[in-house]
């Protein structure tokens, strides 16, 4: 079954215009230019799926007008990739259900810590959310209604995060380096999503040669760029340069998977 990918937000932990920036970035016209926090919605058939839940989340959800949520994949426990997680209440409450929440344990425990209120054992307040946390581990594939995903370890830094492996498409932000084993897992796609986080480098993030490296190594036949910081200059100035089947990805952008 084809999957329908939906970029909610494509920049890197300040957003983009970043606040009180005189950066010609942050000053742009150009709405491809004003990325939110980074996020994707997954559908296929009458399922949503999203990864990772953002400050933005709110504004993103209804941006795309997303009337359905079914799971929610955590990469990690940053805040801009999980601060938003209170906002899932209005899916709860027309829904009528808990919602799935996949994670490492240490990602989990994380976010646990932070919400405590919701997933309190006694005297839960009753407007909190309602979520499931599921652990998952590097490598082990879960089912999400009927869809077999394959967690991908990379490090952040030396902090180890999860991307995800969905069919034939992989999503992977706030990538540094990869392993030789997860390499692998990210054969023969035919969509890659990778950070790529500016010009310069740096020590946590692919920098954009570093990522059109290692997309040229594992040659998908499409790439996507995301988690983009204002430093990686003007989207049409950038990816004018980009060799073929390389894209940067912007919000609200659609694609599909054959």
């Amino acid at each position: 079954m084809p999957l329908t990918l939906t970029f909610l937000g494509t920049g890197t932990s300040q957003g983009i215009p970043v606040i009180g920036s005189q950066h010609p970035v942050c000053l742009s016209h150009n709405p491809k230019d004003k990325r939110l926090r980074v996020s994707v919605l997954i559908q296929w058939g009458d399922r949503h799926m999203v990864i990772d839940c953002g400050p933005d989340f709110r504004q993103q959800m209804l941006r795309a007008q997303v009337q359905q949520l079914d799971a929610l994949l955590l990469t990690h426990e940053h805040n801009d990739h999980m601060a938003g997680l209170d906002d899932v209440r209005p899916y709860n409450f027309m829904q009528k259900r808990s919602l799935p929440m996949f994670g490492t344990l240490r990602v989990l425990n994380a976010v646990k810590e932070r919400f405590s209120y919701v997933f309190a054992d006694q005297d839960k307040y009753p407007g909190a959310p309602s979520i499931d946390a599921i652990a998952i581990k590097a490598l082990e594939p879960f089912d999400c209604f009927g869809k077999k995903i394959m967690p991908i370890e990379a490090r952040h830094g030396n902090l180890p995060i999860l991307g995800f492996r969905i069919d034939d498409l992989a999503y992977m932000t706030d990538v540094k380096t990869l392993s030789a084993e997860s390499l692998e897992e990210l054969k023969n796609l035919d969509v890659l999503v990778l950070s790529a986080l500016r010009i310069e480098p740096h020590p946590t993030h692919l920098n954009l040669d570093e990522a059109l490296i290692l997309i040229e190594q594992l040659k998908p036949k499409r790439a996507y760029l995301t988690h983009i910081s204002h430093l990686m200059g003007f989207h049409d100035e950038v990816s004018s340069e980009l060799p073929e089947g390389v894209f940067i990805a912007y919000d609200n952008l659609k694609i599909h998977t054959s």
